[in-house]
């Protein structure tokens, strides 16, 4: 018995309602373990490590209880200490939760798994997780039919990969997977089964949000034209929510400026050499460009609709305003640019990429993109953002560990900045249309 029946009492206290059993602290917090914290912080460090004792419960509502209160403890805060005492312990958890547990329990941990990602940022524990979850992760993915449990994987995978992988066959890993899920590639033995809009949603955005990372180069020709003629057979869909994420795939890609320059280089990229007028380029090229064409004229028909498809006056404000913007870049090379309020502070963007990954991150996080936005280390260093709040901030132990130049961390972060800045140096941004022309 001893500590085994002392947490599971806790446990039972917290998120059982029909447990009269007294209630008993788990017995690495308690407060007077701790001297000179502030009673309401002992309260929640205490209820963390309750919620995680309830993970060991067999009754799944104790569990869904459990995960929902970690959701908001790592909204509210960055759970940094916690996550240094008990990351292997929540990690695998989560993961057995994904394993065996409801919908609901999936969903939610696999939430708590990307919040555990973005709560370490760079470093060994966000691989750890990218490798110990991928495998799980693409098997609920295979034997998922809810479409809450299918969107909160994808999106989870999306975020850990983001965070996690270091290198490009990890996220090129990651994106088939998603990939699979809007164009799934049927075997011999395989019924086709029809996603629904909202996986299809959840899967776009979350392949676009791990494009923003990638080289333009990784991707094959061959491919960018399957991805780009069936994004386009998405802008033709009833469901606009499917049309947005469509949208602003389409969107970083044109951004990319891949299309024309792979037509026209296909061949020579592969050996070296400078691109002949060869036959096989000029089919690329034409290819290219009525697929431009076409989506282009697209995207000018929904920056327009009056309705009809889709309901949500709210959704069809958003599909005008993002088409329209989409319609300007195509035709005038100009990314729009977003201000966001965070605290005191705005933060800025001015390209596709950028407003992709904000978007994405901020429907993640929901009630904790603020806190997140305004400590997050890891998200300062992806938008380049130093709120006022966190200037100056941080234990003399934090700032030794990231400003050491030969920590683990300092050296993840910069190769971090270093492939953000290439990425953006990459981007034909303010030039696309210019671009097209003279090609």
């Amino acid at each position: 018995m001893g500590k085994k029946a002392q947490r599971k009492n806790a446990a039972m206290d917290l998120f059982d309602s029909d447990d009269d059993t007294s209630s008993v602290s788990s017995s690495s917090t308690m407060p007077s373990e701790r001297p000179g914290m502030d009673e309401v912080q002992v309260h929640k460090d205490v209820l963390l490590d309750q919620s995680l004792d309830a993970l060991y419960e067999k009754r799944s509502s104790t569990r869904e209880q459990a995960l929902a209160s970690i959701v908001d403890a790592f909204n509210s805060d960055l759970q940094h200490e916690f996550v240094e005492k008990k990351f292997a312990t929540l990690l695998h958890q989560c993961l057995n939760c994904t394993k065996k547990g409801s919908t609901k329990e999936t969903a939610l941990a696999s939430h708590v798994i990307g919040l555990l990602a973005l709560t370490v940022g760079l470093s060994d524990q966000a691989q750890e997780i990218l490798e110990e979850s991928v495998t799980l992760l693409s098997q609920a993915l295979k034997s998922g039919r809810e479409a809450l449990k299918i969107t909160s994987i994808l999106e989870c995978l999306a975020v850990i990969t983001f965070v996690g992988g270091n290198n490009a066959e990890q996220t090129e890993r990651s994106m088939q997977m998603i990939w699979q899920m809007i164009n799934p590639k049927l075997g011999s033995n395989v019924v086709a089964t029809k996603p629904p809009p909202a996986v299809i949603t959840a899967a776009v955005s979350s392949w676009t949000f791990l494009l923003t990372t990638v080289d333009r180069w990784i991707l094959g020709p061959k491919i960018w034209q399957e991805v780009v003629t069936y994004l386009s057979t998405l802008l033709e869909k009833d469901d606009r929510s499917v049309r947005i994420a469509a949208g602003e795939a389409l969107a970083l890609i044109f951004e990319f400026g891949t299309l024309e320059k792979f037509a026209a280089e296909a061949n020579g990229s592969a050996n070296g050499t400078t691109v002949k007028e060869g036959s096989v380029s000029q089919e690329a090229l034409m290819h290219m460009r009525g697929l431009k064409s076409k989506i282009t004229n697209q995207v000018r028909d929904l920056s327009v609709e009056a309705g009809g498809k889709g309901s949500a006056k709210k959704d069809l404000n958003t599909q005008r305003n993002l088409f329209k913007d989409l319609v300007e870049f195509l035709e005038d090379g100009y990314a729009p640019e977003t201000s966001t309020k965070i605290g005191g502070d705005s933060l800025q963007t001015s390209t596709w990429y950028q407003m992709i990954q904000l978007n994405f991150l901020k429907h993640f996080l929901g009630g904790g993109f603020i806190k997140h936005m305004q400590e997050n280390e890891f998200l300062h260093d992806v938008f380049n953002f130093s709120p006022k709040k966190s200037r100056g901030r941080g234990s003399s132990d934090e700032k030794k560990l990231f400003q050491s130049p030969n920590s683990a961390l300092n050296k993840a972060r910069t190769q971090f900045l270093n492939k953000q800045r290439m990425l953006a140096k990459n981007m034909n941004v303010g030039h696309y249309a210019a671009t097209v022309e003279d090609e």
